[in-house]
Protein backbone atom coordinates (compact mmCIF):
# COMPACT_ATOMS: atom_id res chain seq x y z
CA UNK A 1 0.00 0.00 0.00
CA UNK A 2 2.68 2.50 0.96
CA UNK A 3 4.59 1.58 -2.24
CA UNK A 4 1.95 2.26 -4.14
CA UNK A 5 1.21 5.72 -2.74
CA UNK A 6 4.74 6.71 -3.14
CA UNK A 7 5.50 10.14 -4.13
CA UNK A 8 8.05 12.08 -6.15
CA UNK A 9 8.97 14.98 -4.89
CA UNK A 10 7.38 17.06 -7.81
CA UNK A 11 4.54 15.54 -6.94
CA UNK A 12 4.11 16.61 -3.26
CA UNK A 13 5.32 19.93 -3.95
CA UNK A 14 1.88 20.35 -5.75
CA UNK A 15 0.22 18.59 -2.84
CA UNK A 16 1.56 21.13 -0.32
CA UNK A 17 0.46 24.04 -2.67
CA UNK A 18 -2.98 22.48 -2.81
CA UNK A 19 -3.27 22.49 0.91
CA UNK A 20 -2.18 26.17 1.17
CA UNK A 21 -4.34 26.91 -1.78
CA UNK A 22 -7.80 25.52 0.41
CA UNK A 23 -6.75 26.63 3.59
CA UNK A 24 -6.68 30.15 2.15
CA UNK A 25 -10.20 29.47 0.71
CA UNK A 26 -11.44 28.36 3.39
CA UNK A 27 -10.15 31.74 5.34
CA UNK A 28 -11.93 33.55 2.83
CA UNK A 29 -15.41 31.25 2.80
CA UNK A 30 -15.02 31.46 7.31
CA UNK A 31 -15.09 35.89 6.50
CA UNK A 32 -18.10 35.69 4.03
CA UNK A 33 -20.06 33.52 6.63
CA UNK A 34 -19.62 36.31 9.00
CA UNK A 35 -20.14 39.31 6.82
CA UNK A 36 -23.66 37.77 5.65
CA UNK A 37 -24.74 37.55 8.96
CA UNK A 38 -24.49 34.09 8.52
CA UNK A 39 -22.40 33.18 11.56
CA UNK A 40 -25.21 31.74 13.88
CA UNK A 41 -27.37 30.50 10.61
CA UNK A 42 -26.97 26.90 12.35
CA UNK A 43 -28.41 26.91 15.61
CA UNK A 44 -26.32 23.87 16.81
CA UNK A 45 -23.46 22.50 15.93
CA UNK A 46 -21.67 20.32 14.43
CA UNK A 47 -25.26 19.71 12.88
CA UNK A 48 -27.65 22.40 11.70
CA UNK A 49 -30.65 22.28 13.12
CA UNK A 50 -32.37 18.64 13.86
CA UNK A 51 -31.92 17.09 10.50
CA UNK A 52 -28.66 16.32 8.71
CA UNK A 53 -29.36 18.75 5.97
CA UNK A 54 -29.94 22.88 6.95
CA UNK A 55 -32.80 24.24 6.73
CA UNK A 56 -33.87 26.02 3.94
CA UNK A 57 -32.80 29.50 4.61
CA UNK A 58 -30.27 31.78 2.93
CA UNK A 59 -28.12 32.15 5.98
CA UNK A 60 -28.37 28.39 7.46
CA UNK A 61 -27.28 27.14 3.88
CA UNK A 62 -23.98 29.84 3.80
CA UNK A 63 -23.03 28.75 7.07
CA UNK A 64 -23.37 24.71 6.38
CA UNK A 65 -21.86 25.32 2.58
CA UNK A 66 -18.94 26.52 4.68
CA UNK A 67 -18.73 23.51 7.47
CA UNK A 68 -18.46 21.63 3.89
CA UNK A 69 -15.92 23.50 2.47
CA UNK A 70 -14.36 22.97 6.03
CA UNK A 71 -14.68 19.05 5.86
CA UNK A 72 -13.08 19.15 2.11
CA UNK A 73 -10.13 21.32 3.31
CA UNK A 74 -9.69 18.97 6.17
CA UNK A 75 -9.53 15.72 3.37
CA UNK A 76 -7.31 18.06 1.52
CA UNK A 77 -4.93 18.40 4.69
CA UNK A 78 -5.10 14.49 5.53
CA UNK A 79 -4.05 13.47 2.20
CA UNK A 80 -1.14 15.74 2.09
CA UNK A 81 0.01 14.46 5.81
CA UNK A 82 -0.27 10.70 4.43
CA UNK A 83 1.38 11.32 1.44
CA UNK A 84 4.30 13.16 3.24
CA UNK A 85 5.07 9.92 5.08
CA UNK A 86 5.12 7.98 1.41
CA UNK A 87 6.99 10.50 -0.29
CA UNK A 88 10.27 9.69 -1.88
CA UNK A 89 13.09 10.28 -0.22
CA UNK A 90 11.61 10.34 2.64
CA UNK A 91 12.25 13.88 4.59
CA UNK A 92 11.01 14.27 8.63
CA UNK A 93 10.96 18.12 8.24
CA UNK A 94 8.06 18.00 5.39
CA UNK A 95 5.99 15.07 7.70
CA UNK A 96 6.29 17.20 10.68
CA UNK A 97 4.93 20.30 9.17
CA UNK A 98 2.22 18.18 6.99
CA UNK A 99 0.76 16.68 10.32
CA UNK A 100 0.07 20.02 11.88
CA UNK A 101 -2.44 21.19 9.34
CA UNK A 102 -4.98 18.19 9.22
CA UNK A 103 -4.48 18.99 13.30
CA UNK A 104 -4.80 22.94 12.44
CA UNK A 105 -8.09 21.92 10.61
CA UNK A 106 -9.60 20.32 13.72
CA UNK A 107 -8.88 22.47 16.31
CA UNK A 108 -10.33 25.40 13.82
CA UNK A 109 -13.56 22.88 13.97
CA UNK A 110 -13.96 22.67 17.38
CA UNK A 111 -13.41 26.55 17.88
CA UNK A 112 -15.66 26.78 15.52
CA UNK A 113 -18.32 24.86 17.35
CA UNK A 114 -17.61 26.70 20.70
CA UNK A 115 -17.71 30.12 19.02
CA UNK A 116 -21.20 29.25 17.70
CA UNK A 117 -22.26 28.01 20.80
CA UNK A 118 -20.92 31.35 22.50
CA UNK A 119 -23.03 33.17 20.37
CA UNK A 120 -19.94 34.76 18.30
CA UNK A 121 -18.54 36.46 21.46
CA UNK A 122 -15.71 38.71 20.11
CA UNK A 123 -12.75 36.55 21.53
CA UNK A 124 -13.96 33.22 19.93
CA UNK A 125 -14.62 34.68 16.60
CA UNK A 126 -10.52 36.54 17.08
CA UNK A 127 -9.16 33.35 18.11
CA UNK A 128 -10.99 31.63 15.26
CA UNK A 129 -9.49 33.88 12.38
CA UNK A 130 -6.05 33.79 14.55
CA UNK A 131 -5.96 30.33 14.40
CA UNK A 132 -6.61 30.39 10.33
CA UNK A 133 -2.79 32.83 10.40
CA UNK A 134 -1.14 30.09 12.60
CA UNK A 135 -2.41 27.37 9.96
CA UNK A 136 -1.49 29.24 7.36
CA UNK A 137 2.55 29.28 8.93
CA UNK A 138 2.60 25.50 8.78
CA UNK A 139 1.14 25.42 5.01
CA UNK A 140 3.83 28.11 3.71
CA UNK A 141 6.67 26.08 5.46
CA UNK A 142 5.65 23.01 3.90
CA UNK A 143 5.15 24.49 0.61
CA UNK A 144 8.38 26.64 0.68
CA UNK A 145 10.57 23.34 2.04
CA UNK A 146 8.79 20.99 -0.55
CA UNK A 147 10.05 23.16 -3.08
CA UNK A 148 13.64 22.87 -2.46
CA UNK A 149 15.71 20.23 -1.26
CA UNK A 150 17.75 20.41 1.58
CA UNK A 151 21.20 22.25 0.82
CA UNK A 152 20.29 23.31 -2.47
CA UNK A 153 19.75 27.03 -0.95
CA UNK A 154 22.79 28.85 0.17
CA UNK A 155 22.63 30.67 3.86
CA UNK A 156 22.82 34.30 4.24
CA UNK A 157 25.91 36.38 5.42
CA UNK A 158 23.92 39.57 5.87
CA UNK A 159 22.49 39.27 9.23
CA UNK A 160 20.48 42.50 9.47
CA UNK A 161 19.24 41.99 6.48
CA UNK A 162 17.77 38.49 7.33
CA UNK A 163 16.67 39.99 10.42
CA UNK A 164 14.88 42.96 9.37
CA UNK A 165 12.90 41.00 6.75
CA UNK A 166 11.88 38.31 10.06
CA UNK A 167 11.16 41.81 11.99
CA UNK A 168 8.23 42.45 9.67
CA UNK A 169 6.70 39.25 10.81
CA UNK A 170 5.34 40.38 14.43
CA UNK A 171 4.36 43.56 13.06
CA UNK A 172 2.18 42.11 10.46
CA UNK A 173 0.68 40.06 13.09
CA UNK A 174 0.05 42.68 14.98
CA UNK A 175 -1.55 44.71 12.54
CA UNK A 176 -3.67 41.85 11.89
CA UNK A 177 -4.82 41.60 15.66
CA UNK A 178 -6.05 45.04 15.63
CA UNK A 179 -8.26 44.30 12.49
CA UNK A 180 -10.04 41.34 13.95
CA UNK A 181 -10.42 43.67 17.52
CA UNK A 182 -11.82 46.46 14.92
CA UNK A 183 -14.01 43.99 13.13
CA UNK A 184 -15.47 42.50 16.65
CA UNK A 185 -16.33 46.24 17.39
CA UNK A 186 -17.63 46.76 13.88
CA UNK A 187 -21.32 46.83 12.82
CA UNK A 188 -20.79 43.01 11.40
CA UNK A 189 -21.64 40.73 13.97
CA UNK A 190 -22.34 37.69 12.49
CA UNK A 191 -25.69 37.71 13.27
CA UNK A 192 -29.02 38.56 11.67
CA UNK A 193 -31.15 41.28 13.36
CA UNK A 194 -33.01 40.10 16.57
CA UNK A 195 -30.21 37.40 17.58
CA UNK A 196 -27.95 38.76 20.56
CA UNK A 197 -24.51 38.84 19.79
CA UNK A 198 -21.77 40.23 21.83
CA UNK A 199 -19.76 43.51 20.60
CA UNK A 200 -16.16 44.69 21.94
CA UNK A 201 -17.55 47.79 23.71
CA UNK A 202 -14.11 48.41 26.34
CA UNK A 203 -14.77 52.35 25.19
CA UNK A 204 -18.40 52.67 25.22
CA UNK A 205 -19.73 53.78 21.97
CA UNK A 206 -16.19 54.87 21.01
CA UNK A 207 -14.51 51.43 20.62
CA UNK A 208 -14.97 51.26 16.95
CA UNK A 209 -13.51 54.62 16.19
CA UNK A 210 -10.86 54.16 19.01
CA UNK A 211 -9.91 50.70 17.37
CA UNK A 212 -9.85 51.71 13.61
CA UNK A 213 -7.69 55.02 14.48
CA UNK A 214 -4.93 52.42 16.36
CA UNK A 215 -5.34 49.76 13.61
CA UNK A 216 -4.61 52.49 10.79
CA UNK A 217 -1.25 53.60 12.64
CA UNK A 218 -0.08 50.02 13.15
CA UNK A 219 -1.13 49.35 9.56
CA UNK A 220 0.92 52.57 8.60
CA UNK A 221 4.32 51.30 10.92
CA UNK A 222 4.25 48.14 9.19
CA UNK A 223 4.26 50.06 6.02
CA UNK A 224 6.87 52.54 6.47
CA UNK A 225 9.08 49.24 7.54
CA UNK A 226 8.01 47.45 4.64
CA UNK A 227 9.48 50.31 2.51
CA UNK A 228 12.18 50.82 4.46
CA UNK A 229 13.22 47.31 4.39
CA UNK A 230 13.12 47.23 0.36
CA UNK A 231 15.08 50.25 0.38
CA UNK A 232 17.50 48.50 2.58
CA UNK A 233 18.06 45.20 0.41
CA UNK A 234 17.62 47.30 -2.93
CA UNK A 235 21.18 49.36 -1.92
CA UNK A 236 22.84 46.07 -0.95
CA UNK A 237 22.07 44.60 -4.30
CA UNK A 238 19.94 41.52 -2.91
CA UNK A 239 18.44 38.99 -5.42
CA UNK A 240 15.18 39.66 -7.30
CA UNK A 241 14.25 36.76 -5.09
CA UNK A 242 13.79 38.70 -2.32
CA UNK A 243 12.92 41.84 -3.22
CA UNK A 244 9.84 40.87 -5.66
CA UNK A 245 8.10 39.28 -2.60
CA UNK A 246 9.40 42.72 -0.27
CA UNK A 247 7.67 44.74 -3.44
CA UNK A 248 4.50 42.35 -3.83
CA UNK A 249 4.14 43.35 0.16
CA UNK A 250 4.58 47.42 -0.28
CA UNK A 251 2.22 46.98 -3.12
CA UNK A 252 -0.82 45.23 -1.38
CA UNK A 253 -0.33 47.49 1.92
CA UNK A 254 -0.68 50.52 -0.30
CA UNK A 255 -4.22 48.57 -1.49
CA UNK A 256 -5.07 47.44 1.77
CA UNK A 257 -4.99 51.28 2.96
CA UNK A 258 -6.85 52.74 -0.20
CA UNK A 259 -9.78 49.91 1.04
CA UNK A 260 -9.40 50.66 4.46
CA UNK A 261 -10.27 54.19 4.37
CA UNK A 262 -12.92 53.68 1.15
CA UNK A 263 -15.04 51.28 3.57
CA UNK A 264 -14.56 53.53 6.45
CA UNK A 265 -15.89 56.62 4.72
CA UNK A 266 -18.77 54.83 3.42
CA UNK A 267 -19.61 53.18 7.00
CA UNK A 268 -18.02 49.42 6.40
CA UNK A 269 -20.37 48.35 3.80
CA UNK A 270 -19.65 44.56 4.02
CA UNK A 271 -18.68 43.91 0.33
CA UNK A 272 -15.62 45.67 1.24
CA UNK A 273 -15.04 44.56 4.42
CA UNK A 274 -14.63 41.43 2.62
CA UNK A 275 -12.38 42.51 0.30
CA UNK A 276 -10.26 44.23 3.17
CA UNK A 277 -10.45 40.68 5.35
CA UNK A 278 -9.35 38.92 2.09
CA UNK A 279 -6.32 40.98 1.08
CA UNK A 280 -4.88 41.21 4.78
CA UNK A 281 -4.86 37.18 4.23
CA UNK A 282 -3.07 37.68 0.91
CA UNK A 283 -0.77 40.05 2.98
CA UNK A 284 0.18 37.59 5.47
CA UNK A 285 0.85 35.16 2.95
CA UNK A 286 3.40 37.47 0.88
CA UNK A 287 4.95 38.14 4.37
CA UNK A 288 5.39 34.69 5.00
CA UNK A 289 6.76 34.59 1.48
CA UNK A 290 8.93 36.87 2.21
CA UNK A 291 10.63 35.85 5.36
CA UNK A 292 11.34 32.57 3.31
CA UNK A 293 13.02 34.30 0.97
CA UNK A 294 15.29 35.93 3.33
CA UNK A 295 16.56 32.26 3.83
CA UNK A 296 18.31 31.30 6.77
CA UNK A 297 21.90 32.51 8.40
CA UNK A 298 25.02 30.86 8.38
CA UNK A 299 25.23 30.10 11.89
CA UNK A 300 28.47 31.70 13.87
CA UNK A 301 31.33 30.56 14.05
CA UNK A 302 31.89 29.10 17.66
CA UNK A 303 34.70 30.54 20.05
CA UNK A 304 37.80 28.40 20.61
CA UNK A 305 38.51 28.07 23.90
CA UNK A 306 42.09 29.48 25.11
CA UNK A 307 43.86 26.63 26.33
CA UNK A 308 42.24 24.17 23.46
CA UNK A 309 44.87 22.65 20.41
CA UNK A 310 43.26 24.13 18.12
CA UNK A 311 43.62 27.86 20.03
CA UNK A 312 47.17 26.73 20.13
CA UNK A 313 47.84 25.56 16.27
CA UNK A 314 46.19 28.90 15.88
CA UNK A 315 48.76 31.02 17.97
CA UNK A 316 51.54 29.28 16.05
CA UNK A 317 50.47 30.02 13.30
CA UNK A 318 49.51 33.69 13.74
CA UNK A 319 53.25 33.54 14.88
CA UNK A 320 54.70 32.16 11.97
CA UNK A 321 53.08 33.86 9.31
CA UNK A 322 54.59 37.58 11.65
CA UNK A 323 58.07 35.91 11.18
CA UNK A 324 57.60 35.37 7.63
CA UNK A 325 56.56 39.45 7.26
Amino acid sequence: MLARLAVTPAQYRRVAYISLAALTLIVMSGAAVRLTDSGLGCANWPKCGGTPLPPLSSHALIEFGNRAVSAIVGIITVVAAVLAFTRRPYRKDLAILAVLLPLGVLAQAVLGGFTVLEHLAPGFVMAHFSLSMLILIAAVALAWRATFEPGSRPRSNDRSGVWAVRALLPLAALTIFAGTATTAAGPHSGGVTGQHVHRLHFKGADTLTWLVHQHATIAAVLGVAVIGVWFLHRHRGASERLVEPLTVLGVLLAAQGLVGSVQYELHLPSDMVWVHVSLATITWLVVLWSVAAAGQLVPRAAPVPAGSPAAEAGSHELELAGRLD
